[in-house]
């Protein structure tokens, strides 16, 4: 069970498990709700990762909490825009208050970290070719950032900007504030680096904050950042058991 204490590591479970393990099965765990935004998914690709991601986030905090999957709820919670509808981080609720998790997915990589009253954020990018990698960084990049990048080897360029983004997107999802507390209010170090906070701007910025890279495989960068000074004591599991489970 998690638990953690102020003069503690900050424990912290980070989940993989791939999209092919999508069944019917997991539908029957999620909410109406979850069930309703799966079936609005165009791509049979994307549904599959979000069954495979909500459904293990589910399962997960069932396991932590000793309670039946569908027991769990989830308040989703942004204080960052105008929207009305039901929107932003997912925080547990019921029997599994107290809980934190993050969710991601790209590509064949599908990502949920748990912890128990630090926020956490979790991202993994699939990198990729893109016509406009120079538009895109100027989007998510600093000016310093911009420059280490362009001083990389072309052939790293790709590698090195999808490292930049799920640090800093790893961080802004940590806050609750995702991609609208604006990519360039946070600078972290070179990606040929071992990750680290640089600068964040107000208001956003949180008073402690720990950052580092997590292994996805082979053509995959990710992170993990806690709302915490850390360090974290983290474990990396495969969650293709627990969803055969269900």
């Amino acid at each position: 069970m998690l638990s953690s204490s102020a003069s503690s590591p900050v424990p912290c479970a980070v989940w993989w498990a791939a999209p092919a393990l999508a069944t019917p099965a997991l539908l029957d765990i999620l909410d109406t709700d979850e069930r309703a935004r799966h079936g609005r998914l165009r791509q049979s690709s994307d549904r599959d990762r979000y069954a495979v991601a909500h459904a293990l986030a589910r399962l997960l905090c069932a396991q932590e909490s000793g309670c039946d999957p569908r027991e769990v709820t989830f308040a989703l919670h942004c204080g960052y825009c105008t929207r009305t509808d039901p929107h932003g981080k997912p925080r547990p609720t019921g029997p599994s208050e107290g809980l934190e998790i993050s969710i991601t997915h790209s590509g064949e990589r599908v990502g949920v970290a748990l912890s128990r009253g630090v926020p956490v954020g979790l991202d993994v990018e699939a990198i990729k070719p893109t016509r406009d990698l120079d538009g895109l960084a100027d989007y998510a990049l600093t000016a310093a950032e911009r420059a280490t990048l362009d001083a990389r080897p072309e052939a790293e360029r790709a590698a090195g900007f999808f490292s930049y983004w799920s640090r800093k997107e790893a961080l802004l999802k940590a806050t609750g504030a995702g991609l609208s507390g604006g990519l360039t209010s946070v600078a972290v170090n070179g990606p040929h680096e071992d990750a680290a906070v640089l600068h964040w701007d107000p208001p956003n910025a949180p008073a402690a904050v720990c950052l580092t890279d997590l292994d996805a495989g082979a053509g995959y960068r990710a992170a993990l950042a806690a709302l915490a000074p850390g360090p974290l004591a983290l474990t990396v599991h495969d969650g293709a058991a627990l969803l055969a489970s269900h």
